[in-house]
């Protein structure tokens, strides 16, 4: 019940019926209830952006599967240690801990190749692929999502494989194929909401793209979209990162529309400090800099790209460092 009405009705729910359910497999010894549990918790937890409920639940199912239950699947579609590893990695991603995730993500790919199972090895390449591009590695993000999807298309895995797609789309936009992008997350986006509904964050990739690609109107549709999902779903860190997306949109206005751009940025900002998000919370000071470097505020720029850069080198995220202290330089 937990792991189906997330989607349906929505991760709140969810999560009230998992904690019913794991209390009882506990009063009753059920060990195998509650390693399943766990692990639909920690997954329902992490859409609802409690980032650090999903990881301490999340790290404590994975380090207490050792030797031959680290294969046992458990009830689970894919082996346990593997799907707690999926859905801890992915919070961790969003959490900047990449050094961490990287670990896990190490030993997730080594039990799926042990255990051979292709729902397990897609889902290894989701989550190291999404600690890459969180991390803004894009060609070791494109290369793992890419041997997922290759994976799905070829065992026919669905879900997964729209996951997939959608990822690697937002990887190739921000790597400059942007067209390549918008095809992939144009087939990802129509194809999701005829099976499951739409889903905001795969929205805001598609409406990023577009952006990217210059065409404003049609990124600014699909952001307001994706804010709504996010919102009706009560989804906060992906509504965090739509915030921070429509601060990116009123930023590409011609003119330049300097109060709603700050205004979203410290919206995901406020949102990113709260979840922990600190990879987004780099994005938001480096947004809010050189917004106010464009607008002739000096010393602000300064003040809001400082922790930018102190955020980026802290977690080795090497790509936009160089954006962030291009700008500084400029200012200086």
């Amino acid at each position: 019940m937990t792991r189906h009405l997330g989607p349906l009705a929505g991760f709140d729910r969810s999560i009230t019926l998992g904690e019913r359910a794991l209390a009882i497999a506990a009063a009753l010894g059920e060990v195998d209830l509650q390693v399943a549990t766990q692990c639909h918790l920690g997954q329902a937890y992490h859409f609802l952006g409690q980032y650090r409920r999903a990881r301490d639940l999340l790290q404590r199912t994975a380090v207490s599967l050792t030797g031959e239950l680290l294969s046992a699947y458990f009830g689970l579609p894919v082996p346990a240690s593997v799907y707690a590893r999926t859905w801890l990695i992915a919070s961790l991603s969003e959490l900047g801990a990449f050094a961490a995730g990287s670990i896990y993500g190490d030993e997730e790919v080594q039990i799926a190749e042990s255990v051979g199972q292709p729902h397990g090895l897609a889902s290894a390449s989701f989550s190291t692929g999404l600690l890459y591009l969180r991390k803004g590695d894009l060609a070791k993000a494109s290369a793992a999502l890419e041997h997922g999807l290759e994976l799905c298309q070829a065992w026919n895995i669905g879900v997964w494989e729209i996951n997939l797609a959608s990822h690697l789309g937002y990887a190739y936009a921000l790597s400059g194929r942007v067209s390549e992008a918008i095809s992939l997350l144009e087939q990802a986006v129509g194809r999701i909401a005829s099976k499951i509904g739409p889903s905001a964050l795969w929205t805001a990739y598609l409406s990023e793209a577009y952006l990217l690609a210059g065409r404003r109107e049609e990124a600014m549709q699909f952001a307001e979209r994706a804010l709504a999902l996010s919102s009706e779903r009560n989804l906060r860190g992906e509504r965090a990162w739509v915030l921070r997306l429509l601060g990116e949109i009123a930023v590409q206005r011609d003119p330049r529309d300097v109060e709603p751009a700050e205004t979203h940025y410290r919206q995901a900002l406020a949102l990113a400090e709260e979840l922990g998000m600190r990879p987004l919370q780099a994005h938001c000071h480096r947004g809010l800099g050189t917004l106010y470097a464009h607008a002739g505020r000096r010393e602000q720029a300064r003040a809001a790209l400082a922790p930018a850069i102190d955020l980026y080198r802290a977690m080795d995220m090497t790509f936009w460092l160089p954006q962030a202290e291009a700008v500084l330089a400029q200012i200086e």
